[in-house]
């Protein structure tokens, strides 16, 4: 047990740190091919916090663990909401603006009934996962569009102006991309092993252990960032990493895990995840519509307590199982 918990625990370590590795390598090369910041921060950037979920999914799939590549998809969507956006409003209120609550926010939850109607008949065929890259392609030529038609973009620019600031060679860059991709599959299956070996000598499902101890791993970046960006104040940064984190998640994440092998849809996910994922997605409309237009402190910490609640409840399954 001692072992399995040691390489779970090296495995998260590795795997954020080759995600940061490979990501800070991807946005420089991008610098000196001259792609607009925007790009920079939408896509590189975006792909690149979701980097850790996307390798653990891909490698339980190819190992035959559709339940932890699952897991730990939808469980990042339910963490990324309840934990970290929630303990983000507690540091400080988090703005909401109009254009979120009327594109991003309903295209993330149509996306979540989108997932649904193609997983409820209990399996995720290899069309229907071929399905959800083509909707995360559309998904991101449409977001591209609208960020080039604004022209602006926080988190590019920050990227950019470190760069001008500290100048890093287009070698470095690359030995940092190829590095951190490297360091991603191997903390990948390290983290795998170690997951599945404790599910098994429990006798848990891989299921709870991907939505719990891997989906709270993998999300670290998206924890870190959001409450750095809350402590900042720049709610935007915050507010939208997360929903498209959720969208990576849900459409590319899973997509890929169902390319790589076509798998069966626990119960559980539709029945007790996506009902949750569903509703704590629904739940930011309704609290940006509210009177301030903004998630409070008070509704910050009903997120966590869901989270809390949630968590518990898992653990409770386990050992009353």
């Amino acid at each position: 047990m001692a072992l399995p918990l040691l390489m779970i625990v090296i495995g998260l370590i590795i795997l954020v740190w080759s995600a940061d590795l490979f990501v800070d390598g991807a946005a420089i090369i991008s610098r000196y091919l001259g792609i607009p910041p925007l790009l920079i921060g939408m896509v590189v950037i975006g792909f690149g916090t979701s980097a850790p979920e996307l390798a653990v999914s891909a490698i339980s799939a190819w190992q035959g663990n559709p339940g932890l590549a699952l897991g730990n998809a939808y469980g990042s969507n339910i963490t990324n909401i309840a934990l970290i956006l929630g303990s983000a409003a507690l540091i400080k209120p988090i703005v909401v603006h109009s254009q979120v609550l009327k594109k991003e926010l309903p295209l993330l939850f149509l996306v979540t009934v989108f997932v649904l109607l193609l997983i409820v008949d209990g399996e995720l065929t290899r069309l229907d996962a071929v399905a959800f890259l083509l909707v995360f392609a559309g998904l991101m030529f449409w977001m591209i569009r609208q960020g080039l038609k604004q022209n602006t973009d926080t988190l590019g620019l920050e990227v950019t102006e470190e760069l001008d600031e500290h100048p890093i060679s287009s070698g470095q860059a690359w030995f940092w991309l190829g590095s951190g991709l490297v360091l991603l599959v191997l903390s990948s299956r390290l983290l795998v092993w170690g997951a599945v070996t404790i599910a098994q000598s429990l006798g848990v499902s891989d299921l709870v252990i991907g939505l719990t101890i891997v989906a709270v791993g993998t999300s670290l970046p998206e924890l870190a960032s959001s409450l750095i960006a809350a402590g900042k104040g720049e709610d935007d940064l915050a507010l939208g990493n997360i929903i498209g984190s959720n969208f990576f998640n849900t459409l590319a994440v899973v997509g890929l895990a169902g390319v790589i092998h076509p798998m069966n849809i626990p119960h559980e996910i539709v029945y007790r995840d996506w009902p949750l994922m569903a509703v704590l997605t629904a739940s930011l409309f309704l609290f940006g519509r509210g009177a301030n237009g903004r998630i409070n402190r008070l509704e910050g910490g009903a997120l966590v307590a869901v989270y809390s609640a949630y968590t518990l409840y898992l653990i409770n399954s386990v050992v009353g199982g």
